[in-house]
């Protein structure tokens, strides 16, 4: 399942290619997109490459070849992000358990955009408190050091700040979600992984957006 930025960025190499058999600059990529920086484009082509769309042709400059596209009845995540809806209300199912959205895959390693909600779960009413609460499940392993696996499912406090050492969901650039420790340096926001294999992020403040912390961890055996 392609992001609607995945899918327009595909789209778009396809079109140009099927025109002048040359695919786009990454400033002709990231204006058509219209995204602030070329970081953003690398990530797409990269998901677009991991997904098996795209290929990058070796010792040629611009050179990418389309794979396959996308299937015309596949479901693509609006505005290429996760909007909570800050107003929405859990359903209380039964006494002992709330049923909160669940919003896709968020990655624990490597940031990717987070899909639109596609169905409620339910969880123990005893996990969710005040205010409004989504799930994730986790993609990637990252954050296996805080006890947080591949596969599992998170459930998130909605909140757009939080304190230092605090597990958040954090959007960069208005376009990729990632799960990872905040912390706060001066004019900075470091996202922490919790597996030592991974590089800690470091981002201008206004770069990062918190969409909420971590308050449970729900895991199937």
């Amino acid at each position: 399942m392609l992001t609607r930025k995945q899918r327009d960025l595909l789209l778009f190499i396809h079109e140009r290619l099927q025109e002048n058999g040359v695919a786009p600059s990454f400033d002709e990529m990231k204006d058509a997109l219209n995204l602030k920086s070329k970081s953003g484009i690398h990530r797409l082509i990269g998901a677009l490459e991991e997904r098996q769309f795209i290929r990058r042709l070796p010792n040629r400059a611009r050179a990418l070849e389309i794979l396959r596209l996308p299937d015309s009845e596949e479901h693509t995540a609006q505005d290429n992000l996760f909007k909570p809806d800050f107003g929405k209300k859990e359903v209380v199912s039964d006494p002992n358990t709330v049923d909160i959205p669940l919003h896709g895959r968020i990655a624990a390693g490597t940031p990717i955009e987070a899909l639109e909600q596609y169905e409620n779960i339910p969880v123990p009413a005893s996990m969710v408190g005040f205010g409004s609460h989504y799930a994730l499940e986790i993609d990637g392993d990252s954050m296996v050091e805080a006890g947080i696996l591949d596969g599992d499912t998170i459930v998130v406090q909605r909140c757009d700040t939080a304190d230092n050492g605090t597990i958040v969901v954090a959007l960069i650039d208005e376009e990729e979600a990632t799960l990872k420790t905040l912390y706060r340096k001066g004019p900075d926001v470091t996202l922490e992984p919790s597996n030592r294999d991974f590089k800690t992020q470091i981002y201008p403040a206004d770069r990062v957006r918190i969409q909420g912390r971590l308050v449970g961890l729900l895991r199937q055996y």
